[in-house]
C-alpha cells in the first residue's frame, strides 16, 4: 500500500520515533509525539502501528520519513553484548 509522506509540520522529525534500547530490553515508541508503549521486537512496534491505524507497518519500518531510530542500530531491541546471555539479569 502507497502512505502519503508526513505531513509539512513533521518534514525535520519522523512521526515515529523508537527511543534509544533500555538496559533492560525493550525501545520506548511514540507516534506523533504520544507514547505507544515499549516494543521488544519488530512485531511489537508493527502491532502499535497497526494499532494508530498504519496496517501496512511493515513497509515503513526502514522509511526515515516515516520512523527515527534513535541510537542504536535499528530492529535491535537489546543491549546486552552478543554471546552473553544474562540480558541484565541480577545474579546475586
Amino acid at each position: 500500500m502507497n502512505h502519503e509522506q508526513p505531513q509539512a509540520e513533521d518534514v525535520h522529525t519522523a512521526p515515529i520515533v523508537v527511543g534509544r534500547p533500555a538496559g533492560t530490553g525493550g525501545r520506548r515508541v511514540t507516534i506523533r509525539g504520544r507514547s505507544a508503549g515499549i516494543a521488544h521486537s519488530d512485531a511489537d512496534l508493527v502491532e502499535f502501528l497497526r494499532r494508530a491505524g498504519l496496517p501496512d507497518a511493515w513497509e515503513l519500518l526502514d522509511d526515515p520519513h516515516w520512523v527515527e531510530w534513535q541510537d542504536g542500530r535499528p530492529h535491535e531491541y537489546d543491549t546486552t553484548p552478543p554471546g552473553h546471555t544474562d540480558h541484565g539479569a541480577v545474579i546475586g
